[in-house]
């Protein structure tokens, strides 16, 4: 009895007082009691309240919203209608909505209606164990909650509804495009009588640009009259487009932590307290150092930490940059597994590297983009590094509440160049999130040791002709990147140190890219290398090159152009623009001339009727339009631009 004890004191204490199946489930999942944002959270999504909540990192939102959504379908007086909807939650990325839907597996576990329609895990469903007890029947009318997991990839949109009408799915949980797909079947209801709650996690991101014609779409699917959850940890930052989601006076709950702020450095006076948006048990520190130096000093820092963490994740700014290091850093952190991560691996490739380091039991490295940045709770994950400052403020928050997760301390390094990118420092203080230099570790790079790295590298990336090539464009994508920062003003292209950033991506050359047309340095890096017999592995891929290079020597005093592989031909991302919006305005322009001249060869009746069927045209567009307007206004309020 000292475990329910202790719930009694915590989950226990929150009203309107929960079942006693879910104190009993949440004590044996570790969670013995609650955790602000939930106290503040449960309550209110309880009752008929739309809530948006901002909590930091790590503090438990996922319960906040689960808890209530199945007190209250199990609290209703008769079980929905077959192929009816009674709660949504909408993720920003796949493998978090593979963690809510786990999550509530595990919490339903403990529900035996529930429980008895799980799918098992990691089991071949075809072949059914004959000593394995027959599963539990309940009487007719018993209410039970149906969890369905919605993502793009190996289930097609006709499995997932197959699978929906078959085990009378009432929960659903996925990303905004397989969502819709689903609800856009008839065969799918979400009634005013049925429809209960609507989540968004990660709202801010939802909201994004990529996202918010599918999120319109589901709005336009579901009853005005609903429960809605808008959770994240940087809410405030677009709040004014969350109310307009169709919120109904929402309370408004924000859960901060108060942090000492930095000593005055004239006076040594103790700073005043403040506001911080990341977890007190998180140490975020940076690290200001030359480029090259980078990649020895995530070494050391890998090295000092007692310790040593079993898990660790390093952001990079693209996800040809993840494709580049994934080959070439365990030659630089041996004895650690990389595991590489971003948003353009096939889902196959996504979910079984994502399981890996997951399941990982030895020292680990998560090599990723912004895909693994927010809301995914990955155990034993102490350290994060960020090798380059996240384009959007409010990711880095996210990145770095990776660590430090409910209550265990984490260590958040974020590295930056000297010079201008040292004012990311006060332009992160300003949007409460304090980060303060790394004083915990000895952490000294000398220039031999940034050679011995680059050296490394350059023998790795020696032994394939196809690494050089990831190399180039993984370097292009990231100048690219870097050229997009939301801080313009602190992350310039113009001054960034060529010659270091060569030799700290350990490249074999510098790129031929419009940013170095006006730069007299050396793009060769002082390396003696003949390209010309510079192979590749792939057989088949090598053969082509050398059928290609002897072409090319053969025509070299016709002026023809030196070999490149088909994909790497020479011209840069911004010259390919360039050619592509010149050929659409040829063609426009060639398409008004031929309407021109067909105008000409009217007659003048000719002219009228194609005048009076224009205007009918016209006419009729203008008439769909109001329509739809008046439809979209009836039924959602609308996402501000």
């Amino acid at each position: 009895m000292a475990p329910q004890a202790k719930i009694d004191r915590s989950f226990g204490a929150l009203t309107p007082a929960l079942s006693e199946w879910i104190l009993e489930a949440v004590d044996a999942m570790g969670f013995v009691k609650t955790t602000p944002v939930q106290h503040a959270a449960i309550p209110m999504f309880m009752k008929n309240s739309d809530v948006v909540v901002e909590a930091v990192t790590g503090s438990g939102k996922t319960l906040a919203f689960l808890i209530p959504i199945v007190e209250r379908l199990l609290r209703l007086e008769a079980p929905l209608k077959k192929h009816h909807v009674g709660a949504i939650i909408i993720s920003p990325t796949r493998e978090l909505a593979t963690q809510i839907h786990a999550v509530l597996c595990s919490l339903l576990k403990f529900h035996a209606p529930s429980a008895a329609l799980l799918e098992p895990e990691d089991e071949d469903t075809d072949m059914e164990d004959a000593d394995a007890p027959p599963r539990p029947t309940f009487p007719p009318g018993t209410l039970k909650i149906v969890p369905q997991l919605l993502l793009g990839g190996s289930v097609t949109p006709a499995q997932d509804l197959s699978r929906f009408l078959k085990t009378s799915v009432n929960v659903l949980i996925g990303t905004p495009g397989r969502l819709l797909e689903l609800l856009s079947s008839p065969h799918v209801h979400c009634s005013q009588s049925s429809f209960d709650a609507l989540v968004l996690d990660e709202a801010d991101r939802l909201l994004d640009l990529g996202f918010k014609d599918d999120l319109q779409k589901i709005l336009s699917r579901l009853p005005k009259q609903r429960r809605t959850g808008l959770f994240s940890a940087s809410v405030s930052e677009a709040v004014d487009q969350l109310i307009r989601v169709g919120l109904r006076n929402p309370v408004r709950i924000a859960v901060k932590v108060k942090a000492r702020a930095a000593a005055n450095g004239t006076t040594g006076e103790a700073g005043a307290m403040e506001d911080k948006r990341t977890p007190a048990s998180l140490q975020m520190s940076y690290l200001v150092l030359p480029a090259s130096h980078k990649l020895p000093a995530v070494k050391k820092v890998l090295s000092s930490l007692q310790p040593q963490p079993q898990k660790s994740i390093i952001y990079l700014a693209t996800c040809f940059s993840v494709d580049y290091f994934q080959h070439v850093l365990p030659e630089v952190l041996k004895g650690y597994t990389i595991v590489p991560l971003h948003g353009k691996h096939p889902d196959k490739v996504r979910r079984k590297n994502f399981t890996k380091f997951v399941d990982s039991v030895t020292p680990s490295v998560l090599l990723t983009t912004d895909v693994a940045a927010r809301g995914l709770d990955i155990p034993s994950v102490d350290l994060v590094i960020q090798l380059d400052a996240p384009s959007d403020p409010k990711t880095f928050i996210h990145r770095c509440g990776r660590a430090g997760r409910a209550g265990r301390k984490g260590l958040a390094i974020t590295f930056l160049s000297p010079g201008r990118e040292e004012d990311y420092i006060e332009f992160l203080r300003v949007r409460q999130t304090p980060i303060s230099p790394l004083t915990s570790l000895d952490i000294t790079v000398t220039p031999e040791d940034a050679q011995a790295v680059s050296n490394r590298i350059r023998k790795v990336v020696k032994t394939d002709r196809a690494l050089f090539d990831k190399a180039q464009r993984g370097f292009v994508s990231w100048v690219r990147a870097y050229s997009k920062h939301t801080a313009s003003s602190i992350f310039r292209v113009a001054d960034l140190d060529w010659t270091e950033l060569g030799h700290a991506w350990g490249l074999l050359k510098l790129p031929s890219m419009p940013e170095l047309k006006k730069w007299e340095g050396d793009r060769g890096l002082g390396l003696d290398m003949d390209f010309s017999t510079f192979a590749y592995k792939d057989k088949t891929r090598e053969q082509q090159r050398q059928i290609e290079q002897a072409e090319y020597e053969a025509t070299k005093g016709e002026g023809k152009k030196r070999y490149v592989p088909e994909n790497k031909k020479e011209s840069a991302w911004t010259q390919q623009k360039d050619q592509k919006a010149t050929k659409e305005l040829r063609r426009e322009k060639k398409a008004a001339k031929r309407e021109h001249d067909r105008v000409l060869k009217l007659t003048d009746e000719e002219k009228k009727e194609e005048e009076r069927l224009k205007g009918m045209i016209d006419q009729m567009r203008k008439k769909v339009a109001e329509t739809e307007a008046q439809e979209a206004a009836d039924e959602f309020e609308g996402f501000s631009d």
